[in-house]
C-alpha cells in the first residue's frame, strides 16, 4: 500500500492562498491550557464523558484557544460565566450527574466542603489535561461528592444572603456563604483548602475556558486557560456570583498587586488570557470575603502551567510565529491556521485551532494521525467520500448543548429553537449511516475505532424515537421560508388534532397572501412576486427594470418602499395585517410543536450521550481531511519522530502560499550533541524567516499533518518558545528592552531539555557592549540545556563561542557581491541559502544603509568611525589545537550514540557509515593520529 501513488500526484497547482474561516476566531492567541494536581478530575468532570473506546491514545482539544476571543470590535470577550468551588468529598457515594448546560448569564461558586483535596480519582490517568478523544484514551475515571458534602452545601446556600436575584438582602459582598474561619461553620480540618474558578467563554469565543485556583494552606494561585467543547456535565453543587466581579482588567491587577517579583513574568503569559483572568478575580474576591481578609502585596505565587500530554505555546510566541492571526492584517488567511484549513465544520476549524495551539507531545498519537492522512492520501476514494459526508453535518457540539438546555420560561422562540435543533438532530442522526459507510472499507486502527464508534445502537434507537413524531421528509434546508415550513410540519398528522388545524389555518393564510399580491399585481399590471424574511415576513418585491411605474412612483397603497440594487421592495396595509394572523398562527402552531418536541426529548435523553462521541468523531475526521487536503496542494512529507530536529530541503508553509514562486528551500540539523545553533547573516538575508519555519514545521509535525520539506525527523517538543520582534509594550508599561529581558526571562525559568527555543536578535535594544554581554551569558545559560536552540544575532563576537562550547554549531546565510556596469559599486544580492560557519560580511549594515536615502557623506563618515571602534574593541578568539581535539572527540562520541539509538542499517551499510565518521574525525583533528601513536609506545 506505502509503494502506491497517491491519487493526488499530478494535480498538484500552485494554489492562491486558500479562503480560510479564521475571521471569526479570536484575534489574540493564548498558549496552552495548564493545570496542576489537584485539577485532572475537574475537566473530566466538566466534559461529561463516561466511557472511552480503547484504541490510540490520542490527546485532542476540540475547540479553540485564545486570547481575546474577539471580533474587532473588542466586546466579545466578555464571558459567560459559570464559576465553581469544587470540593473533594470524603467517600465516593453518587455517581456523575447527566450533561446539562446553565442558559444564565450568572458566575457560579460552590462552596468549600469537607475533605483535603479537590476531587479523588477511582483509577488511570489525569485526564483533565489530556485532551484526549474518546476514541483515543483508554484510562475512564469516575469522580463523586458525598452525601454529606451536599447536605453542607445545602445548609450552606439556604443560609447565603445575596447574590441571587431571588435574595431579599443588598450587600456588598460578592456572593454568599459563611467564613472558612468560623468555628460554628465547620471543624477547620474538614474545610477543602483549595477552591477553582471556573470561567467559559460564550459568543466567538465558545468552547473557550478560564480557570484560576488557590489553595488556602499554600499561597499560591495557578491560572488555565484552555480549549474544550461546549458540552460537559456537572455534579457539585453551585451558587451565583455577580457578574461583575467576573472581571479580566480586575484580575490583571489582582495578579499586578499581589504576584512575587520573583514569579512577576507570568504577566506577560496571563495579559492576553481573559478568561483565566476573570476567573481570578472573582475568586479572590471570593477568598476575600469567606476569610475576612486579604493578602499582602507581592506575597503570591503566580503560575500558569501548560496542559498535560500537550506542548506549550505561550501567547507571545503564537503572536511572533502567527499561528492564528496575521501580524499585518488580522483579517487575512496568512497564517498557520490559514494554510491548514480546509475543514467543511465548525467543530473541525475549533479542534485544527486548538490543536495548533496546543500540540500533541506523544508521537504514538501523533503517528496515529499520520497513518490516517497516508490512508486518505492514498485511496482516492475514501477522501472524497468522507469529506462529502463530512461537509454536510452541522455545528454537532452547540446542537448538542443547546438540546439539552431546559428553557426557564416557554416562550415562542425557546419554541421554535427547540423545534429547529429537534430538526438539527434527526439531519445529523442520518448522517451516521453514510459515514459508516464511507468508513466501511478503512485500514488504519483509528479510522476502524471511529467506524466502530458509529454502529452504537443507541444513534438508531434516538433515529426511531423522532420518526415516531417526525415526519420522514422533516429535514434541514437553506432558506428561512423553507425552514419555517419545515419547523411548521414537523409532526406527523393526527398526533394533535388542533395542531393539524393550526396548520391548515396557517397554510389557508400563506395562500391568501399569494392570492392577494397576484391581484395587485393584476390591479396595477406590476410584474409582483411574493417574498420573505424572517424580520419582515412576508412582503412584495419587484425588478424596476420589467415595468415603468407612472410618474416614475409606486401607487400610494404601497408602504416601506426600499430599493436595493433594481428591486424594490414593499408592503401595504393589508398585507402587514395578514402577516400579523399568519404570526398569531405560527405561535400556536409552535406551541403544540414545542409540547410535542419537550415530550419526545424527555424520552431520548438517556439515550443522548452518543452524540457526545459524534461530536467528537466528526470533528476529528473533519481536521484529518483538512491536513490531507493541505497535502495535495503542495509537496508535504510525512515526519518522523526521533531525538534528532533534521530537515531536508524545508520551506516556509505561510510564506509559500504568498509568493508567487516557492521559498528557497534549506537544510536543517540539531541533535543532542549539536543542540545551539548561532545563525548570522546581513540584515534582510532570512534569518527571521528561517527561525519562524523551523518552529512552524515543528508544530505542523506535532499536530500530526505532513510537513513542507523532502524529509524531515523531529524530536518532540514539550515547549516552543520565541523571542522575536522589537516593538515596544504599552499596555505593561516596557521598552524595547524591557520586553526584551521580560521575554527572555520567562523563557530561562520556563524551558527545559525537551524545549525548543528560537531567539531572534537579542539585545538589540541597547548598547553594543552590553548586548554582547547580555547575549553571550543568556547563550552559556542556555547551553546548560539540552534544549534545541536556534539563536539569531548581528553580534559576531558571539560566533566564537564554539571554541568554548562543542555543542555550538555556526551557520549563516549567503550574500553575493555583484557590481554594476560601470564596475565602481558593489550590489548584495541575497541567495536565502543556509551555509556552515558564521558570516563573513563586514559592517552589512552600513551596505544596507546604502541603498536608503541616506547622505554619501554620513555613509563615509559611519564606515570610518566603524573601522576605529572594530580596531579598538574587537579581538578575534582563535581555538588551540588541544580544543579542536576535544571538539573532535566530542562529536565523533554523540554521533555514535544517536547511531546506536535511531540507526536502521543494514551491517554492510552501517560498516561504510561508520568509516565516513572515522574519516570525518581525522579530518576534524589531524592531531589525533600523533597523539594515538604517542600513547600507544
Amino acid at each position: 500500500m506505502a509503494s502506491r501513488r497517491p491519487w493526488y500526484t499530478g494535480l498538484r497547482r500552485r494554489a492562491s492562498f486558500p479562503v480560510c474561516a479564521c475571521a471569526g476566531f479570536m484575534s489574540s492567541p493564548v498558549p496552552p491550557f495548564c493545570v496542576w494536581p489537584l485539577v485532572p478530575a475537574l475537566r473530566e468532570m466538566l466534559r461529561g464523558s463516561d466511557e472511552r473506546r480503547p484504541a490510540a491514545r490520542e490527546e485532542e482539544a476540540s475547540a479553540s484557544y485564545s486570547g481575546r476571543c474577539s471580533s474587532s470590535s473588542g466586546t466579545e470577550h466578555l464571558p459567560r460565566y459559570h464559576f465553581g468551588l469544587l470540593q473533594t468529598p470524603l467517600s465516593t457515594a453518587g455517581s456523575a450527574g447527566g450533561p446539562q448546560r446553565e442558559a444564565d448569564s450568572l458566575g457560579r461558586v460552590v462552596p468549600p466542603g469537607p475533605g483535603p483535596q479537590l476531587f479523588s480519582a477511582a483509577a488511570g490517568d489525569s485526564y483533565f489535561g489530556d485532551k484526549s478523544s474518546y476514541a483515543e484514551n483508554v484510562s475512564t475515571m469516575n469522580f463523586t461528592s458525598s452525601s454529606s458534602a451536599r447536605g453542607l452545601n445545602s445548609a450552606w446556600i439556604g443560609k447565603t444572603p445575596l447574590s441571587s436575584s431571588r435574595s431579599g438582602c443588598r450587600s456588598r459582598t460578592p456572593l454568599m456563604g459563611y467564613s472558612v474561619t468560623s468555628s460554628s461553620a465547620v471543624s477547620a480540618h474538614l474545610v477543602a483548602s483549595v477552591i477553582v474558578a471556573v470561567v467559559e467563554g460564550r459568543g466567538l469565543a465558545r468552547g473557550e475556558v478560564g480557570m484560576a485556583s488557590i489553595d488556602l494552606k499554600n499561597p499560591e494561585v495557578v491560572l488555565s486557560q484552555f480549549a474544550d467543547n461546549t458540552t460537559y456535565a456537572k455534579n457539585v453543587t453551585f451558587t451565583t456570583v455577580q457578574r461583575k466581579y467576573f472581571n479580566e482588567t480586575k484580575g490583571l491587577e489582582y495578579i499586578e498587586q499581589l504576584c512575587t517579583s520573583e514569579f512577576s513574568t507570568v504577566l506577560m503569559e496571563v495579559q492576553s488570557k481573559y478568561y483565566c483572568l476573570a476567573a481570578v478575580a472573582a475568586l479572590l474576591k471570593y477568598v476575600e470575603f469567606i476569610q475576612n481578609s486579604v493578602y499582602a502585596p507581592k506575597s503570591l505565587k503566580v503560575r500558569f502551567q501548560g496542559s498535560e500530554q500537550t506542548a506549550m505555546i505561550d501567547s507571545s510566541s503564537a503572536q511572533n510565529l502567527e499561528l492564528l492571526t496575521n501580524n499585518r492584517d488580522s483579517r487575512n488567511g496568512h497564517t498557520l491556521f490559514g494554510v491548514l484549513n480546509y475543514t467543511k465544520t465548525p467543530g473541525g476549524s475549533r479542534r485544527l485551532r486548538s490543536n495548533i495551539l496546543e500540540p500533541l507531545v506523544d508521537a504514538e498519537t501523533i503517528n496515529t494521525r499520520l497513518d490516517c492522512i497516508q490512508e486518505l492520501l492514498q485511496d482516492e476514494e475514501l477522501f472524497f467520500s468522507l469529506q462529502a459526508v463530512i461537509s454536510r453535518f452541522l455545528d454537532t457540539e452547540q446542537l448538542l448543548s443547546i438540546l439539552v438546555q431546559i428553557p426557564k420560561q416557554d416562550t415562542v422562540n425557546a419554541a421554535e429553537s427547540k423545534i429547529t435543533n429537534l430538526i438539527y438532530l434527526k439531519h445529523t442522526l442520518e448522517l451516521v449511516d453514510p459515514l459508516k459507510a464511507a468508513l466501511k472499507s478503512c485500514k488504519t486502527h483509528l479510522l476502524k475505532a471511529y467506524y466502530s464508534s458509529l454502529e452504537d445502537k443507541r444513534f438508531g434507537i434516538i433515529l426511531e424515537k423522532i420518526k415516531t413524531v417526525i415526519n420522514d421528509d422533516t429535514r434541514y434546508t437553506k432558506g428561512c421560508l423553507n425552514m419555517r415550513t419545515q419547523k411548521c410540519y414537523a409532526v406527523r398528522p393526527n398526533i394533535n388534532e388542533f395542531l393539524d388545524i393550526a396548520r391548515r389555518t396557517y397554510t389557508e393564510i400563506v395562500d391568501d397572501i399569494a392570492g392577494m399580491i397576484t391581484q395587485l399585481g393584476e390591479k396595477y399590471n406590476l410584474p409582483l412576486k411574493m417574498s420573505f424574511s424572517s424580520a419582515r415576513g412576508f412582503f412584495i418585491q419587484m425588478n424596476a427594470e420589467c415595468a415603468a411605474l407612472p410618474n416614475g412612483q409606486l401607487p400610494s397603497e404601497f408602504t416601506k418602499i426600499t430599493k436595493m440594487k433594481n428591486a424594490y421592495s414593499f408592503t401595504s396595509a393589508d398585507l402587514i395585517k395578514m402577516n400579523e394572523r399568519c404570526q398569531e398562527s405560527l405561535r400556536e402552531i409552535y406551541h403544540m410543536t414545542y409540547l410535542i418536541v419537550c415530550k419526545l426529548l424527555s424520552e431520548i435523553y438517556e439515550h443522548i450521550h452518543c452524540l457526545y462521541k459524534l461530536s467528537d468523531t466528526v470533528s476529528m475526521l473533519d481536521m484529518l481531511l483538512s491536513f490531507a487536503h493541505a497535502c495535495t496542494l503542495s509537496d508535504y512529507v510525512r515526519p518522523e519522530f526521533t531525538d534528532t530536529l533534521a530537515i531536508k530541503q524545508g520551506w516556509h508553509p505561510i510564506l509559500e502560499k504568498i509568493s508567487v514562486e516557492k521559498p528557497v528551500s534549506n537544510n536543517t540539523y540539531i541533535t543532542e550533541g549539536s543542540n545551539f545553533i548561532i545563525i548570522t547573516g546581513p540584515n534582510m538575508s532570512g534569518k527571521s524567516t528561517y527561525l519562524k519555519q523551523i518552529a512552524l514545521c515543528q508544530i505542523m509535525a506535532q499536530i500530526g499533518s505532513y510537513v513542507p520539506a523532502e524529509y524531515s525527523s523531529f524530536r518532540i517538543a514539550e515547549q516552543i518558545f520565541t523571542r522575536i520582534g522589537m516593538d515596544d509594550d504599552i499596555e505593561t508599561n516596557s521598552s524595547t528592552f524591557m520586553k526584551e529581558m521580560k521575554e527572555i526571562t520567562y523563557i530561562m525559568q520556563n524551558a527545559n531539555d525537551k524545549s525548543l527555543i528560537i531567539i531572534d536578535e537579542l539585545g538589540r535594544g541597547t548598547s553594543t557592549e552590553e548586548g554582547i554581554g547580555i547575549c553571550y551569558s543568556v547563550c552559556e545559560y542556555l547551553l546548560s540545556l539540552k534544549a534545541f536552540t536556534l539563536f539569531a544575532t548581528h553580534f559576531l563576537e558571539l560566533c566564537h563561542i564554539d571554541a568554548l562550547y562543542p555543542n555550538v554549531e555556526n551557520n549563516h546565510f549567503e550574500v553575493q557581491h555583484v557590481k554594476n556596469s560601470a564596475g565602481n559599486k558593489e550590489k548584495i544580492t541575497y541567495t536565502y541559502i543556509l551555509s556552515k560557519g558564521h558570516t563573513e560580511e563586514k559592517n552589512y549594515g552600513l551596505k544596507a544603509a546604502e541603498v536608503s536615502s541616506l547622505p554619501p557623506s554620513i555613509i563615509l563618515d559611519a564606515k570610518e568611525i566603524t573601522t576605529h571602534i572594530a580596531r579598538q574593541i574587537l579581538q578575534k578568539q582563535r581555538a588551540t589545537p588541544e580544543t579542536l581535539r576535544q571538539r573532535a572527540v566530542y562529536h565523533l562520541a554523540t554521533r555514535l550514540v544517536q547511531t546506536a539509538r535511531n540507526s536502521r542499517l543494514d551491517p554492510d551499510s552501517l560498516r561504510i557509515f561508520l568509516k565516513g565518521l572515522k574519516k570525518k574525525y581525522e579530518a576534524d583533528c589531524p592531531v589525533s593520529g600523533q597523539a594515538q601513536t604517542e600513547d600507544g609506545q
